[in-house]
């Protein structure tokens, strides 16, 4: 009896054996696959999301690319004092312009002058602004910039002029690509306070395009007003255009 029940046994074991590892097999191919097809899957998400990062890289480095010009204006030692006595850092400001009418200022604190500069130097650069100039290499016509106690002054001034301005204001011309400029600082020698001032007056500067679009005229008939003649007010209508 006990040789039958082990031969009945052993007919039925394999089968449950065999029938578990159907099983088993059937469940973990299943769930693999299912886990290689989701990974696949999840692959080619991260794969799409690091296609459209590698094109956000890639504007990110043709505006990095793109050639600046970095002036350190001013670096000052700051302390701030805590409950064991001051902690010492380092503030920097920072002009940033490509020098063909584009620039900007930031201004940065850090423990290291290295990465003051650094953190200066990223602020200046999402600041940028654009001002229009006059044959790209002065203003277009006179400006009046005013923050705090400073006041700056700015005017166009002819070719062969060079730049006429001190400290601050020298380097955000410089890096603007002002070559012909004419200023005059009142008030206060804070930097600070110039570069902002001088910032505030560049940014009232307008061009003859886009005031004659604003008003819905041509460019021609401004310049006769100033008591140009047609055919001269034509041909500067023609230049400013280009």
């Amino acid at each position: 009896m006990a040789d039958e029940n082990d031969i009945q046994a052993q007919p039925g074991a394999p089968a449950a054996v065999e029938g578990g590892e159907a099983q088993t097999e059937g469940r973990g191919p299943g769930r693999g696959r299912g886990n290689r097809g989701g990974g696949d899957r999840n692959r080619g998400d991260r794969g799409g999301r690091g296609r459209r990062d590698d094109r956000r890289g890639g504007n990110r480095d043709e505006e990095q690319g793109e050639e600046l010009i970095e002036k350190l204006v001013h670096i000052n030692r700051v302390s701030k004092t805590v409950k064991g006595g001051k902690r010492f850092g380092f503030a920097a400001l920072v002009v940033v312009g490509d020098g063909k009418g584009r620039a900007g200022f930031g201004h940065g604190k850090a423990r290291e002058v290295p990465e003051a500069i650094s953190k200066a130097t990223a602020a200046a650069k999402k600041a940028m602004v654009r001002v229009p100039l006059k044959e790209g290499r002065t203003l277009h016509h006179d400006g009046l910039g005013h923050f705090g106690a400073g006041k700056v002054t700015v005017r166009s001034a002819p070719a062969g002029t060079g730049i006429i301005a001190g400290g601050p204001m020298r380097a955000v011309f410089e890096s603007l690509g002002v070559a012909d400029v004419v200023t005059k600082s009142n008030g206060t020698s804070n930097p600070y306070n110039m570069i902002r001032a001088t910032f505030a007056a560049l940014g009232e500067q307008t061009s003859p395009k886009s005031v004659a679009q604003r008003r819905g005229k041509k460019v021609a008939d401004l310049l006769r007003r100033g008591g140009a003649s047609a055919e001269v007010a034509q041909a500067d209508a023609e230049a400013i255009a280009e």
